[in-house]
């Protein structure tokens, strides 16, 4: 648990505080449409039809989905479709009885828009993409300390600037490495709390345990070496904010004290019977996608709701591909080197542009700062133009930081490691993840991670 002063907040992972020039006025960006046509036999009329707009569309039987499917057959949150720069891309949530399109069975797939058709249990959809779309009035490129000049940047300004005002409980999706915790201090920082005590809490780092004692509290000798009596992350953020970071790592038998608190605004220390009270407003994020953790009973359906009153998602940096210039210029302002601005040519961009990156903004910093650091020849972009980084067998270079050295190995042999297991199962991704014994939706997003695609490794 730590303690953060707003508005003088910062987040490694994310964006840095250097620039302070964002514009005073809303610029129009085109929002993506499309259009849902819903029917419960193939051939047949559509019975309705719905136009949805933004970036994520969710279907599903549950009725906070954007539609909503009466059908047996169909999990409570079945898919999403997300626009992306590349058209709209399907992905399943984990669904039980799955997705398929044009007759085939999918996880992950793009669609041939303007025109496709879905068939999930015994419910055929057909997707029309709207190319016009409409113009709204998005946020400016820029939001405090984030800054975008992507679409999908300036559409999520404009929401986190009407969430920023909203009392409510707030849940933010994204991968590892997005900033999801600078996007929950800029929230703070515009809220009525914003002068109140801001708390982060760890999910994921937090020992089993000890996760009761951390968020609630305990009592002298509550367990062994409770030496003295300690207010947990609740109690000192009263009147503040607390954020729930990797909220999708808290363990299933702590939800429900969890759920109880977030329900009743009311407390209680391990080791003690006396209840307290609480106004706080809690932000969660998550790295994992909490709708198919729900399907699969990993995470409670009434924390989900709980915690989801208000939802983020922050686009990975592959979908945003435009901001480039900008974020590295800001990186390299931060660290005093904006002359070497220079060095990122057309060239270089184009080649960066071709990198996954896996890390999002905190892979594309860390690529900057070394850069600007050890002043790495960069006009030959070594890095980006190999999808596999140095062999974790090769004697490790002691001219980057540790860190740095240290995610390269990692991510060396979750590439060759993924290959070798998807070439042992025919490609057959449901197969690989039992037999690595990790989630398949899990499996899916680092396949997704280093742009792996089933049917390429079986040609290597």
């Amino acid at each position: 648990m730590k303690k953060l002063v707003v508005p003088a907040v910062t987040d490694r992972e994310a964006l840095p505080h250097g620039r302070s020039t964002e514009p005073s006025r809303a610029v129009p960006v085109t929002v993506p449409q499309i259009e849902v046509s819903v029917s419960r036999e193939a051939g047949k009329p559509a019975s309705r039809t719905k136009r949805v707009s933004g970036d994520v569309l969710r279907v599903g039987s549950h009725e906070s989905n954007d539609i909503v499917i009466e059908d047996p057959q169909v999990s409570r949150f079945h898919f999403q479709i997300r626009n992306h720069p590349g058209g709209w891309r399907l992905l399943d949530v984990g669904s039980l009885n799955g997705t398929r399109v044009g007759g085939v069975s999918v996880r992950d797939a793009d669609l041939a828009l303007p025109e496709c058709t879905i068939v999930i249990g015994e419910t055929t959809l057909r997707l029309r993409a709207i190319s016009s779309g409409t113009e709204d009035r998005a946020g400016p490129p820029a939001f405090g300390a984030l800054y975008g000049v992507a679409p999908p940047m300036r559409r999520m300004f404009e929401r986190l600037d009407r969430i920023a005002k909203a009392p409510s409980d707030v849940l933010i999706e994204g991968e590892s490495g997005t900033g999801k915790e600078l996007v929950a201090a800029e929230l703070v920082r515009r809220s009525a709390r914003a002068d109140k005590p801001f708390i982060i809490v760890d999910c994921g780092a937090i020992s089993r345990s000890l996760v009761e004692s951390e968020l609630f509290g305990h009592a002298k000798g509550a367990f062994t070496g409770a030496d003295r009596a300690r207010p947990g992350a609740f109690e000192s953020a009263e009147g503040g904010t607390v954020f729930l970071d990797e909220i999708g790592e808290l363990p299933l038998e702590m939800q429900p004290k969890l759920l109880r608190a977030l329900a009743a605004r009311e407390i209680r220390r391990l080791g003690e019977n006396q209840t307290r009270r609480i106004d706080v407003r809690v932000i969660a994020a998550t790295n994992r996608r909490l709708e198919g953790e729900v399907n699969q009973g990993r995470f409670r359906e009434d924390l989900y709701f709980r915690l989801s009153v208000l939802r983020v998602d922050v686009p990975p940096l592959r979908e945003r591909l435009d901001d480039l210039p900008l974020l590295i210029g800001c990186f390299l302002e931060q660290l005093g080197a904006s002359e070497r601005m220079e060095a990122f040519t057309e060239e270089v961009l184009e080649q960066m542009r071709r990198h996954p990156w896996p890390g999002n903004v905190r892979e594309l910093r860390n690529y900057v700062e070394r850069f600007a650091l050890f002043d790495e020849p960069i006009a030959n972009a070594k890095e980006l133009r190999s999808e596999t980084p140095p062999s974790p067998d090769a004697e490790p270079s002691v001219d980057v930081p540790f860190r740095v050295a240290k995610e390269q190995i990692i991510a060396s042999f979750e590439q060759r490691y993924l290959r070798a297991l998807l070439a042992s199962c025919s490609g057959n991704v449901s197969q690989a993840a039992r037999k690595a014994g990790v989630d398949r939706m899990y499996l899916h997003r680092l396949l997704q991670r280093y742009g792996i695609r089933r049917d390429a490794s079986l040609h290597e």
